[in-house]
């Protein structure tokens, strides 16, 4: 499906021509559509599907076409992390290049006062859609640098992330400065009971959009090694010793276990820095800076950066626990084996992880390989792949819970959609479209609204045609052409 065949004006539209957009993503092209009917909407997608773009053209559109205060937010885009909220940040700028109308600003933490001064200023200066970090935006509430009660748009992106980082009292804290009637969209990777709880709460009768997990790219050599959990740093002072592995991630669960692979490491003199939830925004800034510019070449982390950072030359990812849920595993070796390269992925499997990685593996439809123990660490436990999946995640309740809302806003843009459905069919039958070969379209229902196209997507048949020549062609059209 084509961004030309949705409800999308012809600015976005214009923007989606220029940077040579033109299929939708399958998340996009089913959230597209019910964002625009202004329905609460929860998806379920990992990094790279394109669940930006889902949720910002849609919003984008809406703000576009009008009937929205001018005076106040409208949009409020929560990220984890600043590295992401500069994303949506960049990806803002290029869809709404043409929105004359529409302004944005980024907030997030870790910058000095500077930052903040110029952060406050935009936003009393009105901004229809803010970007931030839950603890910054927070933090320019309760100083009244801005007022959400007429916010109309409410994201939350990598909401899963956002949990996990401690922010579910920020965010609560934030819904509470919200209106009555607004939209709210959630974007997770995973569906744990935590988030399916905070859907719940935030969300009126969503609609569930979910995208199945990509497999892992095939350039990735994937292997475990079935060890007891003392083995673990026997395994990785052996993997070192073995070879001069640079570029590499190693992933914990657990942030004590990160300080203690760091420790170890550092006493093999292996020039490595760790990544982890006690860090400050500036310290984590720096690290991985470092770590970009190869001044650093082995980091250790929990899973905040397993998803969102873009970085194309990771040889390696250690995974020195077992991920609970396949789509995580998905997430951490996808750092590897980015850019056509080649990657590795190892795993260390202890007996009470064998079930998460069993049902990893089924996931896969692969059995993935063991490795041999190194000499002088001992045997480890015998594999087994036929016991029951432990699941520490569950759906949660199906109760609808969280406040409702009143029917009257989603009604107006009911029937102003009927409205303009009416319209387009009643036009349709007056101007009798033309088919490919030149035939009147024969009786049956009108299709969806189709553009002409705007500023940038007219189509002439020769690119020597004088401006002129081509306004004229373009006042000249009376029917919707075929792309």
């Amino acid at each position: 499906m084509t961004f030309e065949e949705t409800y999308l004006n012809d600015n976005i539209l214009d923007a989606l021509y220029d940077m040579h957009f033109e299929e939708m993503t399958p998340i996009q092209e089913k959230c597209i559509p019910e964002i625009l009917d202004g329905r609460d909407l929860i998806g379920i997608a990992q990094t790279g599907t394109g669940k930006t773009a889902a949720y910002l053209l849609p919003i984008l559109s809406m703000l576009d076409d009008g009937g929205y205060p001018k005076d106040a937010v409208n949009c409020i885009v929560m990220a984890p992390t600043r590295e992401l909220a500069q994303q949506i940040d960049q990806a803002m700028q290029g869809f709404g290049y043409y929105l004359d109308g529409i302004s944005s600003v980024a907030v997030y933490g870790g910058n000095d006062g500077s930052r903040f001064d110029v952060e406050t200023k935009g936003l009393r200066m009105g901004a229809d859609v803010v970007i931030a970090t839950p603890g910054r935006l927070l933090s320019h509430i309760r100083m009244g640098h801005l007022d959400l009660s007429r916010l109309s748009f409410f994201v939350l992106d990598e909401a899963d992330r956002m949990l996990d980082m401690g922010f579910s009292d920020d965010i609560l804290s934030i819904a509470k400065q919200l209106p009555k009637e607004h939209q709210t969209v959630m974007f997770s990777a995973t569906m744990p009971a935590k988030i399916q709880q905070l859907a719940n709460t935030l969300l009126y009768n969503p609609v569930e959009v979910k995208i199945a997990v990509s497999k892992p790219a095939e350039k990735i050599q994937q292997s475990a090694y079935i060890c007891y959990e003392p083995q673990k740093i026997g395994i990785i002072r052996s993997l070192f010793q073995a070879g001069e592995l640079e570029r590499v991630i190693i992933f914990s669960g657990k942030k004590d276990k990160v300080k203690d692979i760091t420790r170890e490491l550092k006493r093999m003199n292996i020039n490595c820095a760790s990544m982890h939830s006690d860090l400050s925004q500036a310290e984590r800034d720096d690290v991985m800076y470092r770590f970009k510019a190869g001044q650093v070449s082995v980091l250790v982390a929990t899973d905040i950066v397993a998803r969102g950072i873009d970085i194309d030359d990771i040889l390696c990812v250690i995974n020195y626990d077992v991920p609970h849920d396949a789509e995580d595993y998905v997430h951490r070796i996808g750092r590897t084996a980015r850019a056509q390269r080649d990657g590795i992925a190892i795993t260390f499997v202890s007996e009470k992880d064998m079930s998460y990685f069993a049902a990893i593996e089924r996931f896969l439809e692969r059995d993935i390989q063991k490795n041999a123990m190194p000499e002088g660490l001992g045997e480890g436990p015998e594999y087994k792949s036929n016991g029951p999946r432990k699941s520490s995640r569950g759906r949660g309740g199906q109760g609808r819970g969280g406040k409702k809302r009143s029917q009257q806003q989603r009604s107006h843009r009911r029937d102003a959609k009927a409205k303009v459905s009416a319209s387009d069919a009643s036009q349709a039958q007056t101007q009798q479209p033309q088919t490919a070969s030149g035939e009147a379209a024969q009786n049956g229902p009108a299709k969806k609204k189709r553009h002409r196209g705007g500023r940038h997507r007219r189509k002439s048949t020769s690119r020597q045609e004088s401006t002129s020549q081509q306004e004229s062609t373009s006042q000249q059209e009376s029917t919707p052409q075929q792309p």
